[in-house]
């Protein structure tokens, strides 16, 4: 802490405000959940507050270019309150600027630099303000400096705390295109200041996410690992592989990198055989790095092992860093509290609700369904994004992006001009009559993605693509949730195959989640029109918030961390941002 913040805590001051009248901050504009709690900004009972204006704040601005980019919040918070300073009540310093000093102290847990938001001069400013007698006019100056200072460097550590250290949109290698965190920090800070209320832990420069907190914390046990060596490398030698019931010296290793904090006595024979518990411990670090499970010691589950212990606490990070992108409120308030969050380096799609929340409290989302899925190949990958799912449509037609047409369908027209009615599929114009062509009347030797004016599709029937039901939510990349007749893909580890779309492994259940409201969509019904030769589309009475996002490492709500490989590598493109 700080110690000239800390003594002017507990130690009145005294600067010359009577010429400074109160005035009630305006609080309009309240972020939804959040409210005023004070009808003027200190009460008619407390002495009028010290005041600055736009042109000091101006200038400050622009002797402070650290501050620069912080210029309209902090017009937009001095403006809300007509300018009256906000870190000093009765001249002295408020407890919550201790918090916020204890805040920055503490950004290395939050996978920050301190150095880049601890106060410039601020020492220095306190001490001459402590020096300065009551009636120096230089002392007010000081005060406003101070105000100011503690303002935007607040800004600066909230931007990178709550809104993340890289901005995806103006980072081109980045990508993320889920909606944005809109949280209005110069609303967060009067919630710090305790001029408003919130559903939000702004006041205790607490993060928004459970899944942000939780690999923040193992962000310290990885690091506290770190600190004591970190863990041993595992070499096989001669051996390809280790299996169970094998003895030798490596398996000693292997104990100590599955549990760095064991004492073991490496002379013990009982601890040079790989006997059933370590099998084990291999079956479930083969779980948490989604690996087969089968207990074997080599190829991908070696090469995962010896990952440096640096670079999962890098990949920790980034991850956080991906936490800080989502929105405050997952889904949005006029929508029903539930959503669909599919994580693509995990190939894994979860259902979320939270069915009895009040409109106003904090969200308590918990996980009611789960399932297998299958993501873009990575010359096709899935895009990052969030939408919201409005139609389920059965017994779909496939229709086959122009990119297909070209790549895939033309070199098998060209040898075979029959092709397409193999595949149960026809040519038809692309107006809403889709009147059919024929597909002899086209010239393939010349077709392009861009010149390929009609529309190919796949009809329905169990050769479709899309199996018998797709899953809508209308968006620029022509994306959506779809089954698949390819069913045991989903027994693959890696499951990187589509053409970007994802494909689930429970189409019926998911198509009875999302029915559930409407009585004539019973099971058999939905089956019995999957089943059909007519595309049937269902409109959702309320439209489903969905999550297509990629996160590489998360923990689980039994406090269990994973990881999982960079498939299309945008860790890497992040990790470059964030730590270059």
């Amino acid at each position: 802490m700080n110690p000239y913040i800390k003594k002017y805590l507990s130690v009145p001051l005294v600067a010359v405000v009577g010429l400074f009248a109160a005035v009630s901050c305006n609080q309009s504009g309240s972020e939804e959940g959040e409210k005023s709690i004070t009808s003027g900004l200190f009460g008619s009972e407390e002495l009028p507050q010290a005041t600055t204006d736009s042109v000091f704040v101006k200038n400050f601005i622009q002797q402070k270019p650290e501050f620069k980019k912080q210029e309209e919040l902090m017009f937009l918070f001095y403006g809300d309150r007509d300018y009256k300073l906000a870190w000093f009540r009765e001249n002295e310093l408020v407890p919550e600027t201790q918090k916020f000093m204890a805040a920055i102290d503490n950004a290395s847990k939050e996978g920050l630099d301190p150095k880049n938001y601890r106060l410039p001069e601020i020492d220095k400013m306190l001490g001459q303000y402590k020096a300065l007698e009551p009636s120096d006019t230089a002392r007010l100056e000081l005060q406003q400096k101070i105000d100011l200072a503690l303002t935007a460097s607040y800004f600066n550590y909230a931007s990178d705390f709550y809104r993340g250290r890289v901005n995806p949109d103006d980072a081109n290698e980045v990508t993320w295109d889920v909606k944005k965190n809109k949280i209005k920090l110069h609303k967060a800070l009067q919630t710090i200041l305790k001029e408003r209320e919130s559903t939000y832990p702004y006041y205790e420069f607490e993060a928004l996410h459970a899944g942000y907190t939780r690999l923040r914390d193992k962000l310290q046990v990885y690091r506290a690992l770190q600190e004591k060596g970190g863990w041993p490398k595992v070499e096989l030698g001669n051996r390809k592989t280790l299996q169970p019931g094998d003895t030798g010296a490596v398996v000693v290793t292997l104990r100590k990198r599955l549990d760095p904090e064991i004492k073991l006595n490496a002379a013990d024979p009982n601890m040079r055989k790989y006997d059933e518990k370590l099998v084990q411990q291999v079956k479930q670090f083969q779980m948490q790095n989604g690996l087969a499970e089968d207990g074997i010691l080599g190829g991908k589950t070696l090469a995962t092992l010896n990952i440096p212990l640096e670079d999962r606490i890098r990949q920790i990070m980034i991850n956080m860093e991906r936490w800080r992108w989502i929105p405050k409120r997952m889904v949005p308030k006029s929508l029903e509290q539930k959503y669909i969050w599919v994580n693509i380096p995990e190939y894994k799609l979860y259902i979320y609700e939270d069915p009895d929340g009040e409109p106003d409290a904090e969200r308590q989302y918990k996980q009611v369904m789960d399932m297998r899925v299958i993501v873009g190949k990575t010359m096709h990958s899935t895009p990052i994004f969030s939408d919201k799912l409005e139609y389920v449509v059965m017994a779909p037609y496939w229709n086959v992006p122009n990119t297909i047409v070209e790549a895939e369908i033309k070199p098998h027209m060209l040898t075979n001009p029959n092709w397409l009615a193999t595949q149960n599929m026809e040519v038809v114009t692309r107006d809403k009559a889709r009147k059919p062509v024929s597909p002899a009347s086209i010239d393939w030797e010349n077709v392009t993605e861009k010149n390929f004016n009609y529309l190919v599709r796949q009809k329905p029937g169990p050769k479709n693509s899309l199996g018998s039901i797709k899953f809508l939510f209308p968006n620029e990349y022509a994306v959506y949730l779809h089954d698949t007749p390819a069913d045991a893909l989903f027994s693959q580890t890696s499951r990187d195959f589509s053409h970007g779309c994802v494909r689930v492994e429970y189409p019926v259940e998911l198509a009875k989640y999302l029915l559930q409201d409407q009585s004539e969509w019973s099971e058999s019904e939905i089956r019995s029109t999957m089943t059909g030769d007519e595309e049937t589309w269902v409109t959702l009475p309320n439209k489903v918030q969905v999550y297509i996002v990629y996160f590489t490492s998360w923990v689980d709500e039994n406090g269990v961390i994973h990881f999982r490989d960079d498939i299309y590598g945008h860790d890497k493109k992040l990790e470059q941002e964030y730590f270059g």
